[in-house]
């Protein structure tokens, strides 16, 4: 824990408590595994059809997007280069690290991660290649049935999830609109979503700032590294529950986004999307600051 909380060097913890380095290492490895174990199906299950209505409910009512079961995106954790792993691990901002893909809930609270990838990988792969992008992909999520939006008795409108432009649109997946020569309705829709979307990036804030190894590199096996991280994600949602949320802790973080990336999306999300983005411009779903917002 106090490694995890301070980022403490191995040679500090050394001579803090007179143990060797590599046992230093060993216990944080022990340690954050059995964290992992003990805590993972406790705080960070996969939800059901009522509990995705709840997530929802809250999104609504903090963010005004409705029908949104979760905010997802990819963060960088700065590691040192692995032994023997070539330029895998080197991304776009010129060093080492693995990828930290997470979805959160509206109350700040990873609902799912996937933790280890390389740091040259994109978003968009990340996603595509982790076991909840699979689950999407496969409609395996136990999402609810199609649900008009609030003050609507039609279309229904299935429940999303809402991400940046890294990633692929979908029929339950939205992405901003490209930026370039957007109509008033799109640019409310763009900003609609980012309402909803910063809940992820408050949630790596608060992560980082209350696990400050993750503001410094972290020189340990890439293993244990990950180990770490797993704990610290399982630990915030421990936190987060029992002492519940203070926004100032979500201002600041040493995590870094990943670069966007041009991905294209298929002609189902679109239509979702443009729903969408009528309904913002409708009087039922409009906010009566959003034109001023944007």
């Amino acid at each position: 824990f106090r490694y995890l909380g301070t980022g403490q060097s191995l040679a500090s913890l050394h001579f803090a408590f007179l143990i060797g380095k590599s046992t230093a290492s060993v216990i944080i490895r022990e340690t954050c595994v059995a964290i992992w174990d003990a805590l993972h199906a406790a705080v960070m299950g996969q939800p059901h059809k009522e509990q995705w209505k709840e997530i929802a409910d809250v999104f609504q009512q903090t963010c005004q997007f409705p029908n949104c079961a979760g905010a997802i995106d990819g963060k960088h954790i700065r590691i040192k280069k692995p032994v023997r792993s070539g330029s895998q691990f080197y991304n776009y901002k010129k060093y080492f690290s693995f990828v930290l893909f997470a979805m959160c809930d509206a109350n700040y609270s990873f609902r799912y991660i996937d933790v280890g990838s390389y740091g040259s990988r994109s978003d968009s792969a990340v996603f595509a290649h982790s076991e909840f992008g699979k689950l999407i992909h496969d409609k395996a999520l136990d999402l609810p049935e199609h649900t008009a939006l609030p003050g609507t008795t039609s279309p229904a409108m299935p429940f999303v999830f809402v991400a940046d432009e890294a990633f692929a649109l979908g029929e339950n997946l939205m992405r901003p609109y490209s930026s370039r020569g957007l109509s008033l309705a799109r640019r409310v829709f763009n900003y609609r979503l980012t309402r909803a979307r910063r809940v992820v990036e408050c949630a790596f804030g608060i992560l980082a700032n209350k696990w400050r190894f993750l503001h410094t590199p972290i020189h340990l096996k890439l293993e244990t590294a990950i180990s770490a991280v797993k704990a610290a994600c399982v630990l915030h949602n421990f936190v987060r529950a029992r002492d519940g949320f203070n926004f100032e802790d979500s201002l600041t973080h040493s995590l870094h986004s990943h670069r966007p990336s041009v991905v294209r999306g298929h002609r189902q999300g679109a239509a979702v999307r443009e729903q969408f983005t009528a309904y913002f411009m409708s009087p039922h779903g409009a906010l009566p600051w959003q034109l001023d917002a944007i």
